[in-house]
Formats: structure tokens, C-alpha cells, sequence
């Protein structure tokens, strides 16, 4: 069984989650240790000659240690690059919380030293009309790394973020920063500050732009000792 489970979220779609995932597993690694992960829902795949492919969870299968066939990495693969709750309903599925909780906990139970599960979009995306993404980690009690990009407003994000991940009853195990864009945000220290003052769990690293992301090399940017157990 996995020793450690984490749940990678972020302020909103578009963050970095993947980058950051990917760049997590690639420190662990270097650490000798055994890694897997999985992104229960994708949308935005496309069509290949073994079915539909998400270039996410592509990421996520080449960056573990651990060899999972694709449908384990990504159970549920959606060809529209919108809401997963509405990409869903278009393809006549249904998502809940139990369904996707189930997916996880049979990978939970493969050995690893980490286990990462990668959201979709922020905190709050709808699963369907009763449920959102959140109740998954809820269910399964996991802790939670949150991404941070560096642009304007993040602070408002990150604040909002983590007040409804602790009203759901989990905990901020770390929290890493990511520039987004090649631009470097006015006053990116003085946020870094506020960020590091008021978010709970330790700033894992700040992660640079990188014009082809390449999360090998954003592995050296992390410290990820306050993860293991």
C-alpha cells in the first residue's frame, strides 16, 4: 500500500498541476523512491490509435517510477476540453465522488512510497449537480499540495482555496508557486512573503517559467522532505 497519498489541486484550471505533479514525482525518484500516480478525469484528450489520450496524464505515466497501463493512469477519458462534469454529461457518462474514490483506492493499495492524484481545475469543480471534485479527497481523507500561480490576484485564490479545504475537514500539506508566464509579476516578492506568512504547510519551491516545461529539471526547484512520512 502507498505510504503516502497526496491530492495536487490548484487556485484554478490552467495552474501548472501537472507540471508540479510531474516535477514531485521527479523528486522522489531522485530519492530512490518508488512513485505513482493517476488523473481519474481528463478532458481535452485526444483520439489515438489506442484510444483517447490526455497529454496530462501522459506526463503523469512518464514521469512515475512505477509502470501503470494508461487506463489505470486516466479511468476516465473525455475528448472535450471543457468542464469534466459537462464533457461528461456530452458523452453520456455520469460522474461521482464514489465512482472516482473507487478508482483511487485500488491504486492505494499498489506499494509505493507516494501516490499522487491529480485534480481537475480548482477546488470547487462540479462533478455533477450535487457533488464536486473536493468530496474525492474528502472521502479519502487525503492531504492536500496546492499550486499557486504567481500572477495578480493569487493571494485572494490561495486564501479563499485553503479556507474551503480546511472547511472540509483536510489539510494543506504543502503548497508550491508557479510562474505561469514569462513575465515576472510585479512585486512577485512581496507576494512570495505574504504567501509564505499566511498559507499553512511548508512552500515545497517556486517554480520558474520554462517556454517547453520539462519537469525534470523543475525537480531541483523542490524540496519535498516535508511529504514523506
Amino acid at each position: 500500500m502507498a505510504k503516502t497519498s497526496l491530492f495536487v489541486t490548484g487556485t484554478d484550471t490552467g495552474v501548472g498541476k501537472t507540471l508540479v505533479s510531474a516535477a514531485i514525482l521527479h523528486a522522489f525518484a531522485r530519492k530512490g523512491l518508488r512513485t505513482l500516480a493517476m488523473k481519474p478525469v481528463a478532458s481535452g484528450c485526444e483520439e489515438t490509435a489506442e484510444g483517447l489520450r490526455n497529454e496530462d496524464a501522459l506526463m503523469l505515466q512518464a514521469a512515475m517510477t512505477e509502470s501503470l497501463p494508461y487506463a489505470q493512469v486516466n479511468p476516465i477519458a473525455l475528448a472535450p476540453a471543457i468542464a469534466p462534469h459537462v464533457a461528461a454529461s456530452q458523452a453520456g457518462k455520469q460522474l461521482s465522488s464514489a465512482r472516482l474514490a473507487g478508482f483511487v483506492r485500488g491504486l492505494q493499495l499498489r506499494p509505493a512510497d507516494l501516490f499522487l492524484v491529480e485534480g481537475a481545475g480548482g477546488w470547487r469543480v462540479p462533478l455533477n449537480d450535487q457533488e464536486t471534485y473536493a468530496q474525492v479527497p474528502r472521502e479519502l481523507g487525503l492531504g492536500i499540495v496546492l499550486v499557486v500561480p504567481l500572477k495578480l490576484g493569487c493571494i485572494n485564490h490561495a486564501l479563499l482555496t485553503v479556507e474551503a479545504i480546511q472547511a472540509d475537514g483536510l489539510k494543506v500539506a504543502g503548497w508550491v508557486a508557479n510562474r505561469p508566464d514569462p513575465e515576472v509579476m510585479t512585486c512577485e516578492e512581496e507576494t512570495l512573503l505574504y504567501l509564505r506568512r499566511h498559507l499553512p504547510g511548508m512552500c515545497l519551491g517556486v517554480l520558474p517559467w520554462q517556454a517547453e516545461p520539462d519537469p525534470g529539471q523543475l525537480a531541483d526547484y523542490l524540496s519535498v522532505d516535508a511529504l514523506l512520512c
